[in-house]
């Protein structure tokens, strides 16, 4: 009983805290989105929560399971499963307002995440939204997908470089680890320094989990 009221009296104060990355996708992508690309967009897209939905939502995915995952959820208003290495080649420059790669690049070789990004940058009108750990973070195969394994890290100084505006996310790097999970014990107290803690990296995103790359089109 005791233990279940601390819980509760934690998740009033605390709670609220959490939903930091929906909360600066929604400011990123903006209300008046217009069509919007989710490259690699696995089965349960961020972008199911986005305030005001885009005009037309296009899920890509290498992966047919969470593609079916995701199209039975209604996420999205059309899928295509293909190599994201494609992307230019199928729709073209320009062909949507916004791109979006959401947890993506560290799953390649830092050449292919590179023509990745190069690629979405062509395909993108107005903005390129890229979310990733911040620098190379261990992980293996999850949920039966061989391409969750992460292959290349990308810090916030070398987007930064690519003239991506950055925001540090998920609190101090140092108390996450693979999948985002918190490394040390009382789980529950270092999970609330890592919340607290997103005030601190959000501007200062060398030192954040995870970072939040926005590129506007002039």
């Amino acid at each position: 009983m005791i233990r279940a009221m601390l819980r509760r009296q934690w998740e009033r104060i605390f709670g609220g805290l959490d939903g930091q990355y929906v909360r600066e996708l929604n400011e990123a992508i903006g209300p008046s989105s217009g069509t919007l690309l989710d490259v690699g967009c696995g089965f349960n897209s961020p972008v199911q929560l986005l305030s005001h939905r885009p005009e037309r939502l296009v899920g890509i995915d290498g992966y047919l399971p969470v593609i079916e995952q995701s199209r039975a959820k209604g996420i999205h208003d059309e899928y295509h499963l293909m190599s994201l290495l494609d992307i230019e080649k199928e729709f073209g420059p320009k062909s949507f307002d916004c791109v979006l790669a959401s947890d993506v690049i560290e799953h390649f070789l830092e050449g292919d995440a590179a023509d990745l990004i190069a690629q979405m940058e062509l395909v993108a009108r107005k903005k390129v939204i890229l979310y990733t750990p911040n620098g190379f973070l261990p992980q293996g195969e999850e949920y039966g997908n061989a391409y969750q394994r992460h292959l290349s890290g990308w810090s916030a100084a070398q987007m930064e470089a690519r003239g991506y505006r950055v925001v540090g996310i998920e609190g101090l790097r140092c108390l996450r680890g693979e999948m985002a999970r918190i490394r040390w014990r009382p789980w529950r107290f270092w999970l609330t320094v890592s919340l607290l803690s997103q005030r601190l990296v959000r501007n200062r995103p060398r030192f954040a989990f995870r970072i939040l790359c926005v590129l506007e089109r002039q």
